[in-house]
This record gives structure tokens, C-alpha cells and sequence, in this order.
């Protein structure tokens, strides 16, 4: 099979200057198949402007392979006649905040997204100084949480949050809001926004172009259309089952289990929760995790979570419907979501001009399972090291500029998520635990120092003497649940969800 090309134009000066100064490397590049007579989109590479045109395709199939010489650009290498080209893939949080911090800094960003109306179950909730330094408009956010209670496995409940000021809140938003305002801030900046669902990326050589392949919804059609894009750099945003970290070999991790329903429930009962969030603990709505309800703009969200019996999810979060039915009866579910949620970070977060964030790179917590504002701070700062590296979109950039948002992102947050892991082993591994730790939530210094700690996501330092005295509290406490466990007191470890459940537990 033979095929003709016309309108080719490659700018050799530009290309010859640049691999005689050794910031580009020749490579050959095989483009997409096209229709005889349809025009292949240009693409720019170190200053090479190569567009071209099928004119005539012979043989049996109406189709050809377009090949075209063009050039590989090294990392810190000046781009002439164009700006870096970067994909984020994924557009919740993370790659929404990174799409917009690269357009902003003069990259030219496409931001690729299967679901523009995405409802992760996700409990929603954002620390306050999240609405500040993301510019986040009040009418986003469904409810302003000033109360939690904490409820034991022997259903104690322990009223939080007696420590927060008259402007102190925890924000609570929905997924599908959330997400969409930042993707259109994104947009509006400059962005390219598409409806697409990633397949898989190609790059030519190690300093070459990528080739990403992704299947097209623009049309609106359920089936969608094969598509390309070529781009220089890509960010994985796509969540716990990143393809792009696949791609990378970013290595195995464990994930938990997410399932969660929207109920409905009446005027009456919306009211309690009004301002209100609640966290039950206990084996019967999850081995490892909690179970909640938080509130929503007309509804509240009732889910749960577990990494080590996913088999067994509904059973959990049945468990945790039965604890608050007293509150939430009478109401119509509305929806159900489940989704899978990382459980640490990735062995490997990049690989050359390839970078994850978000759930792709792992950064959930563990004990509280906060994800919202890790993503959207590491779609940022990742962006933030691409402009820089890039000097605002003029130069290559590469696993250089990466490394310097992994590295600025190891500094700040290792230790949040080293302590929140070691809370988790302590206090999430029995019942008579759980007890001792909803406990010592009804302390107000720990009250104090765990919402300063969430609200502005700062280290707040302590009062040596309450430090220590916290220490006791804690011992004592973990000896005391020790002590329960040892007895196989029944008293508490008991189950609450369903009659069936409650049998299940009697004849274990």
C-alpha cells in the first residue's frame, strides 16, 4: 500500500541549529491512520512545524501511515514557536488544580476526563484553610460542620469540636460540584478541557513526544471515537486504578474499599444534622476503618470503608445504616457509590516526563481517610514545579522539575502521614482500642491540637506539661482497652448493625 503526502513543511534551520547544539536529538516519528483526503492536525516540536496532508491512499484499504521526521527535545532546552504541551490525565481535584496552575503559568494544558459528572463516594469534607488558599466560593459548599460526635463500638458518644471558634468550620461539598467548579476555573484560564477516557500513551524515544491515545465522548455519542493528542509531559490524576501509573510500573499498593449512600431523609431529622457529622466506630461497620454521616446540601451521605475484608462491604455498611437508623429512618436512598481509595503512596510516583498525583500517586490518609485537600495541594505544586522547571511553558521540562515537587511534597507531609499511620495501627485494631480512643477524643487538648492540625494543616506545637499529661491519658487508656481485650469482655465487643449481624457476632 502506497499513499502521497502534500502541504509538509519542516522548518530545517530551526532543527539543524538545535542538534548542532545538542539540545535535540533526530528521531522518527509514525502518525496516526487517516482517511484520504483528511488533514492530520499540526503538531510543534523544538521549534519544527510539521502539518501534513493524505492526499491519496492506493491499494485495497482506504487507509495509510503517515511517517514524518521529526525531533526530540532535551530537558532545558528553549522551545521555539510554541509552549510546553502537557496532559492531565484525570479531572477531579488533583488534575483540575494542576490543569489550571499550568495554564495559568503559560504551559499549554489539556485536561482529559471521562466523567464530567462525576459523584465519587467521598464524605465530602474540606478543612477550612483549603477554601483560602484555593480561592473556593461559599455557595460550593453544602454545609459548615461545626459539631461531630465520635461514637464508640458500645455506642458512647463523644460530642467534638467544643474547641472551635464562631469561624471555625470544616467544609461540606458535593463531589460532582466540587470538581466541576475547579475543572471550568481550569478552562477559563485556558485549558483544554476534553471528554475523553484515557487508553494508553506511547513516547518516541526517551526525550520525544508522547502519543496519547484516548477515546473521544465530544460528540456526546455512548460509544465515543478513537483519538490522539501528541503532548510533551503527562500528570496522572486518574485516581486508585491510575492507567498511567500502570504505564510507569508505579508499583502495587493497598487500597480500601468506599461505599457510600445518599439518603434523603425528612425536614425534621435534616435538622439534626444541620451543622452536624458523625463518625461510628466499631468491628461491625468496618475491622478498619469508620463508619459516617455527614451532611449534604438536602441529604446526608451514610458510607464506610475497609482494606481488609472488601468482600465484605455492604455488610459494613449495613452495620452503620442500623447504628444511625434512629436519625435517619424514613428517608429514600437517592444514590450508591462505591470506589476504591489508596492506602499509602506509591513505590514510585514518576518516571521521566511522567508524574502522579492524588489517589494515582496514593496520597489518602490513613484513620481519617482525607484525600480532597492532599489532591488538590499535589496537582499544584507538581504544576508549580512544571512552570518553573519550564521558565512559564518556554522550555523542556522533565524528571527533574518532578523531583523537585516530590521532594518538597516528602518534606511537608511525610510525617502527617507516618503519625495518622501509626494512630490507625494503634487505635483501629480492636474494639476495646476503639473505645480508648473515642475516650481520649473527649479531651479538650486533644480536641485543640487534632483541629488546629486539620483546619490549617500546620503542626501545631504543644504545651510541653499537656503533652505529657496527654501521654498518660493515652497509656492509661490503651492499658485499660488491653485489659478489656485480654477478658474477651463481650460487654464491649459486641455488634450493632443488623439482627443478622448481631447473631453472626453471638455465635462467633
Amino acid at each position: 500500500m502506497a499513499a502521497s503526502f502534500a502541504n509538509t513543511q519542516v522548518s530545517g534551520k530551526v532543527a539543524n541549529r538545535q542538534v548542532a547544539q545538542g539540545r535535540v536529538a533526530p528521531f522518527r516519528a509514525t502518525g496516526v491512520r487517516k482517511t484520504a483526503g483528511t488533514q492530520i492536525p499540526s503538531f510543534y516540536f523544538a521549534g519544527v512545524s510539521v502539518h501534513q496532508r493524505v492526499i491519496a491512499v492506493s491499494g485495497a484499504r482506504s487507509v495509510s501511515r503517515a511517517v514524518q521526521t521529526v525531533f526530540a527535545v532535551k530537558d532545558g532546552a528553549v522551545l521555539e514557536g510554541r509552549k510546553l504541551r502537557v496532559a492531565v490525565i484525570g479531572g477531579g481535584p488533583s488534575g483540575a488544580c494542576a490543569a489550571e496552575t499550568l495554564a495559568k503559568g503559560g504551559v499549554e494544558t489539556f485536561l482529559i476526563e471521562r466523567k464530567l459528572d462525576n459523584c465519587k463516594p467521598c464524605g465530602g469534607a474540606i478543612p477550612l484553610c483549603m477554601v483560602e488558599e484555593f480561592d473556593l466560593p461559599l455557595e460550593i459548599i453544602d454545609r459548615k460542620v461545626t459539631k461531630m460526635k465520635m461514637i464508640s463500638p458500645s455506642n458512647r458518644e463523644v460530642d467534638v469540636g467544643k474547641t472551635l471558634s464562631e469561624t471555625e468550620w470544616i467544609g461540606m461539598c458535593r463531589r460532582e460540584v466540587f470538581d466541576d467548579y475547579l475543572r471550568k476555573r481550569a478552562e477559563k484560564l485556558g485549558a483544554s478541557v476534553l471528554n475523553g477516557l484515557f487508553m494508553r500513551s506511547e513516547q518516541q524515544g526517551t526525550d520525544g513526544p508522547f502519543t496519547i491515545h484516548y477515546t473521544s465522548f465530544a460528540d456526546g455519542s455512548k460509544m465515543g471515537t478513537p483519538a490522539t493528542l501528541e503532548v510533551d509531559m503527562i500528570i496522572g490524576a486518574d485516581g486508585a486504578n491510575s492507567r498511567i501509573a500502570k504505564e510507569i510500573d508505579a508499583g502495587e499498593y493497598d487500597y480500601a474499599i468506599a461505599f457510600q449512600e445518599r439518603i434523603r431523609i425528612p425536614e425534621d431529622k435534616m435538622k439534626y444534622y444541620e451543622n452536624l457529622a458523625e463518625m461510628y466506630v466499631g468491628d461491625d461497620v468496618s475491622p478498619d476503618f469508620y463508619g459516617w454521616v455527614f451532611p449534604k446540601y438536602d441529604h446526608v451521605a451514610v458510607g464506610t470503608g475497609t482494606v481488609v475484608n472488601k468482600t465484605a462491604i455492604k455488610q459494613y455498611q449495613q452495620a452503620t445504616r442500623d447504628r444511625s437508623k434512629v436519625k435517619t429512618e424514613g428517608g429514600k436512598i437517592i444514590r450508591v457509590e462505591a470506589h476504591p481509595i489508596p492506602e499509602h503512596p506509591r513505590p514510585r510516583r514518576c518516571k521521566g516526563r511522567v508524574a502522579l498525583v492524588g489517589d494515582a500517586a496514593g496520597y489518602v490518609t490513613k484513620c481519617s481517610g482525607e484525600g480532597i485537600y492532599f489532591a488538590a495541594k499535589s496537582g499544584r505544586m507538581c504544576a508549580e514545579a512544571i512552570v518553573e522547571g519550564s521558565a512559564n511553558g518556554t522550555k523542556m521540562a522533565g524528571e527533574d522539575a518532578i523531583r523537585v515537587y516530590l521532594d518538597k511534597w516528602d518534606r511537608k507531609y511525610w510525617a502527617t502521614y507516618k503519625v495518622l499511620d501509626i494512630l490507625q495501627k494503634v487505635f483501629y485494631r480492636s474494639n476495646p482500642a476503639r473505645e480508648a480512643f473515642v475516650e481520649l477524643c473527649e479531651d479538650s487538648y486533644v480536641q485543640k491540637m487534632t483541629f488546629d492540625s486539620y483546619l490549617y494543616k500546620t503542626v501545631v506545637p504543644g504545651n510541653p506539661l499537656d503533652d505529657v499529661k496527654l501521654l498518660v491519658r493515652t497509656v492509661s487508656s490503651l492499658i485499660r482497652s488491653n485489659a478489656l481485650r485480654s477478658a474477651n469482655s463481650k460487654s464491649v465487643n459486641v455488634s450493632f448493625g443488623s439482627k443478622a449481624n448481631e447473631e453472626r457476632v453471638a455465635t462467633a
